[in-house]
């Protein structure tokens, strides 16, 4: 069964926080009509499946959309978090995302929302009864290029025994009968949360073991912070890095430079990371990750049995009664990049490295406001999500030229300064005080030479 007929000018596919974001801005700076599909019952994506006790890593202050605040806008005072920007809790995240698409997307009457259907060859359908929606669009835009997956959302990639005692995280708040010790299984993000979670409910830190297959380079949380209350640690941090990267001698020196000045972290002072993913932690979180002494670091997981856990380089003792949780999926996976804009299609990815939905937001103002194709993508040059330690520099020189780029767009400026997603936004820069102005001469004096030397040093790997 087919559906009566619905023109649109954008049909956007996946009600992510990518898509969210980007026609959010569509709405708001054009009249243009969407049409929203998506699979799932609630807009939100992978937070509509993500753990319960999940957080956001970076501030409330500039995730979502660009047009609705999330949450407070405070500091916090207690907790691992304390004195860095609020962050929003994953119910809170499914909570604003509703409200957007009811309260703002929908009164808008240029605005369709399809829930659980998925889109195909062209052709939109009903995942709950098969029919098919006649939706024509000037242009597709596909917000799940992305992929970003959650373990609740897969199952693990090696084989484990039946009867063992394995879950996903989302599992963690229901375990009801005590264990005789809980393995961690991942070194990323969800692996950071999960031990912060068992540690925070009173696990004893010799009672985690935590599988870490490569160790990862992590943000201080610090340095993530909204410009306006935090300048010396965001412009002040952006600074210390671009000088290090115009200064250093060689990769080693230049991570050496970036760790002795705050603006990179490890778990273990005595294992050099070959990771880095972006994930950000607090001066507090470290210092409890590094109570656990039982970090394992022997390679991925190939098999769990009754009594062993094999990895690439050795194995390690288990039973039926340890809790072991699955936090392997690959929250951004590596995906080849293809040009943002095409002839009636537009691919979501990331222009500003792991800041999603800023990129996302300044594709659609890109999309509203230049015509150009060439151009338009010249304005929003991908930048791969990173994975090794190699990508820190690759992805710190293509945001470096996207900056400058940026800088020479007329009326470019103005509307990443009005952009709430924008993490880098100064504010009045009437009122910056002399020392910050300071600051500010640093990073325009430091730009050139930093493009120059991570260019000389990504010809040395």
């Amino acid at each position: 069964m087919t559906s009566d007929g619905v023109e649109v000018d954008y049909l956007v596919v996946g009600a992510g926080a990518m898509g969210l974001a980007f026609v959010d801005v569509l709405l708001t700076e054009t009249d243009a009509t969407v049409a929203l599909v998506d699979r799932y019952d609630r807009p939100g994506g992978h937070w509509t499946r993500a753990y319960p006790f999940v957080r956001l890593h970076q501030p409330s202050a500039f995730y979502g959309v660009n047009s609705e605040k999330l949450g407070l806008d405070r500091v916090d005072t207690e907790g691992s978090n304390a004195g860095h920007h609020e962050l929003a809790s994953g119910p809170e995240v499914v909570a604003y995302f509703d409200h957007v698409v009811t309260r703002r997307f929908v009164p808008t009457g240029r605005f369709h929302h399809l829930p659980m259907t998925e889109f195909a060859d062209g052709v939109v359908t009903s995942v709950l009864t098969g029919d098919r929606h006649d939706i024509r669009a000037r242009t597709v835009v596909d917000a799940t290029y992305s992929n970003v997956t959650v373990p609740s959302m897969r199952a693990p990639a090696f084989p484990v025994a039946p009867g063992l005692r394995w879950m996903a995280p989302n599992e963690m708040p229901e375990i009801v009968t005590p264990a005789d010790g809980y393995v961690v299984v991942g070194g990323g993000k969800t692996g950071v949360d999960a031990c912060l979670w068992l540690l925070g409910r009173g696990v004893e830190p010799d009672a985690i073991r935590w599988i870490v297959p490569r160790d990862a380079w992590l943000l201080d949380r610090l340095n993530i912070q909204p410009v306006e209350a935090f300048f010396d640690s965001t412009v002040g941090g952006y600074a210390l890095q671009l000088e290090a990267s115009a200064q250093a001698e060689t990769v080693d020196d230049l991570f050496d430079r970036l760790e002795r000045t705050g603006q990179l972290l490890r778990l273990d002072p005595a294992v050099r990371p070959t990771m880095y993913r972006c994930a950000t932690v607090s001066r507090a979180e470290l210092d409890e990750l590094r109570r656990i002494r039982g970090v394992v670091r022997l390679g991925r997981v190939r098999s769990v049995e009754h009594d062993t856990i094999t990895l690439d380089d050795g194995a390690i003792p288990t039973t039926p009664n340890t809790v072991h949780i699955d936090c392997t999926a690959d929250g951004l996976e590596r995906r080849p990049q293809v040009p943002v804009f095409n002839d009636g299609r537009i691919t979501l990815q990331s222009v500003r490295t792991c800041q999603q939905v800023f990129s996302a937001a300044l594709i659609a103002h890109v999309e509203a406001t230049v015509s150009d194709i060439d151009h338009k993508n010249e304005l929003c040059e991908v930048i791969a999500h990173p994975d090794t330690d190699i990508d820190w520099l690759r992805t710190t020189l293509a945001n470096t030229r996207s900056v400058a780029r940026w800088a020479r767009e007329p009326g470019l400026g103005e509307w990443l300064e009005a952009s709430r997603l924008n993490s880098m936004r100064i504010g009045d820069a009437s009122a910056l005080t002399e020392e910050q102005m300071a600051v500010s001469m640093r990073v325009l004096r430091s730009m050139g030479r930093a493009i120059r030397n991570l260019d000389r040093l990504l010809q040395t790997v």
